[in-house]
């Protein structure tokens, strides 16, 4: 069973401690056995509303492997390997180079309205 983020926690107390409080004060309760059944009936409440709020979602993982880093071999022969294997193509395994910047981009990141 996963671990309750910090949301959940949160989100559980409030609950636990907002309906409390509003079904002491509906209720008009003064008894000991009163204010028990509001407790638990409270707690559950915020049981269920911290169930409720959504896990965050884990990392997908690739259970695929690239044939040619398995291998070791490069060039022609991992375009050869990648498209033979269960008939994928080679640009989903591939992954892309660095990405060339142009001289007007550059320029534009390192000056700024003060430099003449």
């Amino acid at each position: 069973m996963p671990r309750p983020t910090a949301a959940q926690f949160a989100y559980g107390s409030a609950t636990v401690v907002f309906s409390t409080l509003a079904l002491l004060l509906l209720s008009q309760t003064a008894s000991g056995i009163g204010v028990a059944i509001i407790a638990l009936a409270a707690l559950a409440l915020g049981v269920l509303v911290s169930l409720t709020v959504p896990m965050p979602k884990t990392a997908r993982t690739v259970h695929r492997t690239n044939d040619a880093a398995v291998s070791g071999t490069t060039g022609a022969a991992t375009a050869d390997a990648s498209t033979d294997s269960a008939g994928s193509d080679a640009a989903e395994a591939r992954v892309p180079g660095p990405r060339t910047v142009s001289s007007r981009a550059h320029s534009a990141v390192g000056g700024h309205s003060l430099r003449g």
